[in-house]
């Protein structure tokens, strides 16, 4: 559905009256298509304390022109990187500061300022305490800079395990993530490009394709979210199987038919719907299983019946749980696997009217959480989760008008995702060079006022 407002914001007289009256400003997004596949323009390369000596090659092959501090005075930067790795005191949290303040303002529209920290180090109180500083440090400033600009803070153990995350965050791919925190492990936690994990190799032939030789599984894919998810992944070359409901079949076969990709009718909530699922995997396996159906049945806990409650939780939660214990135990998920399951902000802000649904999507994050060292341990196969916030589909369509337009405007970019959004993330988590990404819930909200 059109954005009226957002529209209305980029002319002459809507930036007046905005202005004037101290509405939201919203900027037009950047996002990936095939024409503008990449951010344009310069990187400003800062630091605070010590630096890491792996990082500059690394910013050297996201495709963009890579400038130290001594370049800072010179027009505008697209993208400006800290290593803030080094930062262990009070002190060289001032950096901090001094590096950003001269050119917070230069950003370009739609740039992105990525923060790098280190782990946290728990036998060390005052390292611990300035890298979590960090955190609130870059929230503040997502929401802050306007005109699309995005922040956020990676917590690093090896920056050429990074190499996936750094791409993805300085790219139109992550147009509608802000504020966030992403921890990334070594190289030794997971599948680098072209690195094989539990002994497996696994090629990258093609940049543009590098899903290629992959299977994936995308439920709920008939339509909405889910559809544009399977999408996407067959862009970046998988195959892609496309499981719903039987009663959405033709939607279903519509789907897969232009993806080039097979059709599974099936209730995920069956009780044997994962050896089903394992049963009619081309060749047997799968690489990446993505967990995107899900239901609302909205209604406030005194007024909603026990039907509602346990359709909610089987769909969003119990067939998450059973359908991906049964392929774990049946090898069906390959070494240097993907998982990614979809949960929400409002499992993690919570939602009046959505117990059940809120209960079903914090219950997803306890499974990534959980899950996610164990199958990385056993099995080779990481674990994560995206938690959209207000994402423009036929469903937010239906939600009355002034409900519709505060869901989009309380968020640092004024405005609501779309479902490519959600998507581009899910193909992140599933990159073959991002197996270091494991057991991390990502908002992809605009960094939504709730929760945050």
């Amino acid at each position: 559905m059109a954005d009226r407002y957002l529209s209305f914001t980029g002319t002459a007289p809507g930036r007046f009256l905005t202005r004037r009256l101290g509405l939201p400003q919203p900027a037009p997004l950047r996002r990936w298509s095939a024409e503008h596949p990449s951010l344009d323009g310069r990187l400003l390369h800062l630091t605070a304390g010590k630096s890491d000596p792996d990082l500059a090659p690394v910013l050297a092959r996201t495709g963009l022109e890579v400038g130290t501090r001594a370049d800072a005075g010179t027009g505008r930067p697209t993208a400006v990187v800290l290593d803030a790795t080094g930062v262990r005191d009070t002190d060289a949290l001032a950096e901090v500061h001094a590096a950003l303040h001269p050119v917070v303002r230069s950003v370009a529209e739609s740039g992105r300022i990525v923060v790098l920290g280190a782990p946290l180090d728990p036998a060390d109180h005052h390292q611990y305490a300035v890298q979590q500083a960090l955190e609130g440090f870059v929230r503040s400033l997502g929401k802050e800079i306007g005109r699309g600009r995005t922040a956020n803070l990676v917590r690093l153990t090896d920056a050429g395990a990074a190499e996936s995350t750094l791409r993805f965050l300085l790219s139109p791919k992550s147009a509608y993530i802000s504020g966030q925190l992403i921890e990334v492990g070594g190289r030794d936690a997971g599948v680098d490009t072209g690195i094989g994990i539990g002994g497996a190799t696994v090629p990258v032939d093609d940049p543009a394709k590098p899903l290629a030789g992959r299977t994936a599984l995308v439920t709920g894919a008939a339509r909405g979210i889910g559809e544009v998810v399977a999408e996407t992944l067959a862009r970046d070359g998988a195959r892609v199987v496309c499981l719903d409901v039987p009663a959405a079949g033709a939607d279903l076969a519509r789907v897969a038919e232009r993806l080039g990709g097979t059709t599974l009718p099936l209730d995920i909530t069956a009780g044997d719907a994962g050896a089903r699922i394992a049963a009619a995997l081309p060749g047997g396996h799968l690489d990446i299983l993505v967990h995107n159906a899900g239901i609302t049945r909205d209604r406030r806990l005194a007024n909603m019946p026990a039907e509602r409650w346990s359709s909610v939780l089987d769909v969003n939660l119990a067939s998450v749980l059973r359908s991906t214990d049964a392929l774990l135990a049946a090898g069906a998920l390959r070494s240097g696997g993907r998982i990614v399951a979809t949960a929400s902000i409002a499992g993690i802000a919570g939602n009046a009217g959505q117990t059940n649904y809120a209960a079903s999507k914090a219950g997803i994050v306890g499974l990534v959480r959980s899950l996610a060292p164990r199958a990385l341990a056993e099995y080779g196969v990481t674990v994560n989760a995206v938690a959209p916030g207000f994402i423009e589909t036929r469903m937010t369509a239906a939600v009355p008008l002034f409900i519709r337009e505060a869901g989009r405007r309380m968020n640092s970019l004024g405005q609501g995702g779309v479902p490519g959004d959600v998507a581009e993330t899910v193909a992140w988590f599933a990159g073959p060079g991002s197996g270091a990404v494991n057991g991390q819930v990502v908002r992809v909200c605009g960094q939504s006022l709730l929760g945050a």
